[in-house]
């Protein structure tokens, strides 16, 4: 576009320049309106919950390198999510005729919904996602799947007890949801530590899951996307 004849190189240039909005941190005000950051990564964690922690000793084993990762996982914009186990206190939902979780229904409140017992054994922060499930797979019944697609999610992390009942369903149903999946080794359990061990070592590694331990996890370059 030619400029008018009486106007100087140095005020044409000025004149085109993009318009600095200096009050937000010298941004152009074309780029003003910002969206927030997809969070492509999750750290699912399963069935850390007072009622477990506290009458499964296994269980326990996981909650020292879960908390150290936490603040780590949050820093680099990992979107975490809790999921816990718990059933109605009228059985409205207890399948029948299933001996495991008439066992977990009858084992007074620890698994009824609303007991202490039910609550995350971890910190849990504002920006965290808490799912309720009554079923052994995070994705069985709930809205998981939804909350990740929404967020942006396409990779996960699972973590939880036991490696072999709701570690194993859920790394099974996020891979038919077409999620990259990541096996945290000590941050699952299993009563049975030659199954655990079976697991990590065999079957995961077999249906293409990764499988690290907490302190290689995240990535040091899992970051959000603008």
């Amino acid at each position: 576009m030619s400029r008018p004849l009486d106007e100087t190189p140095a005020a044409a240039a000025t004149k085109a320049r993009p318009s600095v909005d200096r009050e937000h941190g010298g941004a152009t005000k074309s780029s003003a309106v910002r969206t927030e950051p997809v969070l492509t990564t999750a750290l699912i964690i399963g069935d850390i919950q007072h009622g477990i922690t506290s009458n499964y000793p296994f269980t326990k084993r996981v909650v020292p390198p879960l908390t150290e990762l936490l603040p780590r996982a949050r820093e680099v914009g990992v979107l975490v999510v809790f999921v816990h186990f718990a059933l109605r206190a009228n059985g409205a939902d207890l399948p029948p005729n299933n001996a495991l979780f008439r066992t977990f229904f009858e084992a007074g409140d620890t698994f009824h919904e609303g007991s202490a017992g039910t609550e995350i054994a971890l910190p849990v922060a504002k920006e965290d996602i808490v799912v309720l499930k009554r079923r052994g797979s995070a994705f069985a019944g709930t809205d998981l799947d939804l909350v990740l697609r929404a967020s942006g999610v396409t990779t996960i992390a699972i973590a939880g007890v036991a490696t072999s009942a709701m570690v194993a369903a859920t790394c099974y149903d996020a891979a038919d949801r077409d999620y990259e999946v990541t096996v945290l080794l000590d941050g699952c359990a299993d009563a049975d530590t030659a199954m655990h061990d079976f697991f990590m070592n065999a079957v995961f590694p077999s249906r293409g899951f990764k499988v690290l331990p907490c302190a290689d996890w995240p990535a040091t370059n899992t970051q959000p996307t603008s």
